[in-house]
């Protein structure tokens, strides 16, 4: 249950921090609006670590350095929503996002990418997929 939740502030807060994004890049632009948001999350990460403080710093010689470049995605990230909830609007962007989170996943797990245990897909989730691609089509219209 814990998962469901923390999965379900997850989404609401990227579709929070998209919409705010855009409103901020309206203002200074799309990268600056990536640098604000990336500096400022790091610096809330690094406070919540520091009174947290769980993990081990010494755990950073064992990850794969190219994991370590993961935060950088967040640039891509951040300026693909802006530039897609300025051009598509809010709904139609994160309808889009989830459906290609959804499609990458589907292929991680097949193949069993990063690690990940491989999962056999069958008829039904192919099914909901295409479904959440046909009401993507139809909030388009």
């Amino acid at each position: 249950m814990r998962g469901i939740i923390f999965a379900l502030f997850g989404g609401a807060f990227i579709t929070l921090q998209g919409v705010v994004n855009a409103r901020i890049s309206q203002d200074i632009g799309t990268w600056q609006a990536a640098t604000i948001t990336q500096f400022t999350g790091f610096i809330a990460a690094l406070v919540i670590l520091m009174f947290v403080r769980d993990g081990k710093w010494q755990g950073f010689k064992q990850v794969n350095p190219l994991y370590l470049m993961g935060g950088a995605f967040a640039a891509i990230i951040i300026f693909s929503d802006v530039t897609a909830i300025q051009q598509i609007g809010v709904t139609l962007t994160i309808s889009a996002l989830l459906i290609a989170q959804l499609g990458l996943t589907f292929i991680i797990d097949i193949k069993g990418w990063f690690g990940v245990q491989k999962q056999k897909m069958r008829v039904p989730q192919f099914i909901g997929i295409g479904m959440m691609i046909a009401g993507v089509v139809i909030l388009g219209f």
